[in-house]
């Protein structure tokens, strides 16, 4: 008589890179739980609230004998419909995610093998400042830095593993530290891992908010070989008044000196940007003003979201635009970056880049570029690629 088949633990995650740590996390902590499905959901607009939904059923459509949670920002922030759901077991808080007491599994579940090459490390969680859109506060509670130490720790568990790149993230990463003791920069702990592992190849920053990149941060960011030139600004638009009425910390001109600043020094380097389409009161001189952000820094990798209202949050309160119009002109932002991502792909023809290589036939240049990879290049090396073309936004 044949063994009945082992079904593995899966965690589906959605959402931001903060998710995608936190996820390796839980996927370590439930490796010994079975036949469980792990939703880590996202509710940053309402169309991700809308995916969150569809991930549940289509994990209880593949899995029908599943115990099936939900966690994350949702989990929270929604949780009366989500819980109202049938395919639903149950919900896990966004703040308990990371305890092992919660997914009813000891602390020392053996770690599952990890699922991305590149080690997605949360040095920081919850946010302190109340952007007038946001409903993430709501989820994630008030700012806390893990310390140096703890950061450290974690970094050398991923090496051990053999990740050769680290990517720092968090809800808000720049205001690490702010609740530490001394309340160091977040240039410190850059420092800090670069000085403490020299094996490690690459170290690359997600998103982050311009206004409080510190001096050390900057200057790792211009000239240490090993920081990825790669910037990703949190930066929501490119109208002052806009940005004023979203309760943002910085200006239009804030973030084009930034830039501009980063790039005389570090000509390589590439811009990323988030930005919302159709904020409330935005007016067809504002729109402009967010495309044009989009050439003058230069954004070539973009992520755009139409404006939604979220629940509790003060935008939701001021005179909305149509939705057919913030639909439009989310389109016309996505094409300003892709006019732009296309002219800087085309500069980087012929170029040879460094790419660590995924599982699926591509991999990541230093500078974020998605290149393809020869057939067979095993997952997880760094290869020399020198593309002869580029089409739908990868190189060839």
């Amino acid at each position: 008589m044949s063994e009945p088949d082992v079904v593995a633990p899966e965690v589906i995650s959605l959402g931001c890179r903060l998710n995608i740590a936190e996820s390796e996390r839980i996927r370590d902590l439930i490796s010994d739980e079975g036949d469980v499905v792990v939703i880590n959901s996202c509710a940053v607009t309402m169309e991700a609230v809308r995916q969150t939904r569809q991930a549940i059923r289509r994990a209880r459509r593949a899995r029908p004998d599943a115990r099936l949670l939900v966690t994350g920002c949702a989990a929270d922030i929604e949780r009366a419909q989500l819980s109202a759901m049938p395919e639903v077991d149950g919900l896990v808080p966004n703040t308990r995610k990371l305890d092992a007491r919660a997914w009813n599994v000891p602390e020392a579940a053996s770690p599952a093998p990890p699922s991305h090459t590149r080690a997605f490390i949360a040095v920081q969680n919850g946010c302190d400042h109340a952007c007038t859109f946001c409903v993430i506060p709501q989820g994630r509670g008030p700012s806390r830095s893990l310390s140096v130490a703890q950061v450290l720790r974690e970094v050398e568990r991923h090496l051990e593993k053999g990740a050769p790149e680290v990517v720092l993230t968090g809800v808000d990463v720049t205001s690490w530290g702010h609740d530490l003791p001394g309340k160091p920069p977040l240039g410190e702990l850059v420092l800090a891992i670069l000085d403490t592992f020299p094996q490690l190849q690459r170290l690359r920053m997600s998103s982050l908010d311009g206004v409080e990149i510190d001096p050390l941060l900057f200057d790792l960011l211009a000239s240490e070989a090993r920081m990825m030139p790669h910037l990703h600004l949190s930066l929501q638009h490119g109208a002052d008044l806009i940005l004023k009425r979203m309760k943002r910390r910085h200006l239009r001109r804030d973030a084009v000196d930034l830039v501009q600043r980063l790039l005389a020094r570090r000509p390589d380097l590439t811009v990323g940007a988030d930005l919302i389409a159709g904020f409330p009161t935005e007016s067809a001189a504002h729109h402009a003003d967010n495309r044009s952000i989009i050439a003058e820094l230069p954004v070539v990798h973009g992520h755009i979201f139409p404006y939604s209202p979220r629940p509790n949050t003060p935008a939701a309160r001021m005179p909305q635009l149509d939705k057919p119009l913030i639909k439009q002109r989310a389109a016309e932002l996505r094409q300003a970056v892709a006019k732009v991502r296309s002219a800087w792909l085309d500069s980087l023809v012929g170029q040879t880049q460094r790419v660590l290589t995924e599982s699926d036939g591509t991999g990541y240049a230093e500078n974020f570029a998605r290149v393809a990879v020869p057939d067979g290049t095993r997952r997880g090396t760094i290869i020399p690629v020198t593309p002869t073309s580029h089409e739908e936004g990868l190189l060839k």
